[in-house]
């Protein structure tokens, strides 16, 4: 045992043991308040009253630690959608007994939206998730599951499985909760100085400059992106939704 180990032992007498969970919840809370720039091995050491050494015993290095945040986001998202799927595996052994007429009888779109709105709600108390999940190389267990519950939903919902690949492309990072930004202005779109530049640009981008000049996202609480607040990521889905909905009712019998 080093020494640095050693001396954590020491202090960490009496108090609850060092353990991945605890390593991950601490680096979950400073993200949350202060996002993910904030967390590294030596912040999340001193959060938890330890050396930052002794977190390796636990995490590999900050990689294994926001691998590890993204694990307890998405154990969250899987408990929010768990009492849904209960009713969506109810509908679909339903659907499946009935045979074709039951898919009809089987409210696939209420029930995937739900889905993706429980999730959302998980993303918006962490913010910092949907920018942490497209960075990872592995993929989580439990958002793996979840995507297999979409799948469910949408095979129940009679989609075959060519457009249930189909869908799961169409949909992209909605069905988990929030919307993948086509670009990202920075900081310049939230300061005063923003009007100015779509001024200065407007003989180059008119378009865009007059469309942002009307449409306004001033509702903080529900953003998890320049353009991803909670009335445009609703609106998305439910353009996506009624689509695949008219997609797979021209499959039927065919």
């Amino acid at each position: 045992m080093t020494d640095t180990v050693a001396r954590d032992t020491a202090k960490g007498a009496g108090r609850t043991p060092l353990s991945r969970e605890r390593v991950m919840r601490a680096a979950v809370d400073v993200a949350d308040a202060e996002g993910v720039a904030a967390v590294s091995m030596r912040r999340i050491g001193q959060e938890l009253g330890v050396e930052a050494m002794s977190l390796y015993n636990h995490v590999a290095g900050k990689e294994a630690l926001l691998d590890a945040m993204v694990d307890q986001v998405a154990a969250e998202i899987m408990a929010a959608v768990a009492p849904l799927d209960d009713h969506a595996s109810n509908g679909a052994r339903s659907a499946r007994g009935a045979g074709g007429a039951g898919h009809a009888a089987y409210d696939w779109r209420s029930t995937l939206r739900a889905r993706a709105l429980a999730a959302r709600e998980v993303m918006l108390r962490h913010r910092w998730a949907p920018g942490v999940l497209e960075t990872r190389t592995t993929m989580s267990l439990d958002i793996v599951r979840y995507y297999d519950g979409v799948v469910g939903i949408l095979r129940a919902g009679g989609f075959s499985n060519d457009l249930t690949h189909h869908s799961l492309h169409a949909l992209g990072s909605r069905v988990i909760g929030f919307s993948q930004e086509l670009f990202d202005p920075g900081d310049a779109a939230g300061s005063d100085t923003s009007e100015e530049m779509l001024a200065a640009m407007a003989t180059q981008i008119p378009h865009l400059v007059e469309m942002l000049g009307e449409v306004a996202h001033d509702d903080p609480g529900s953003t998890l992106g320049w353009c991803d607040d909670q009335s445009e990521f609703e609106f998305g889905l439910d353009v996506l939704l009624d689509g695949l909905e008219r997609r797979r009712a021209s499959t039927v019998g065919s």
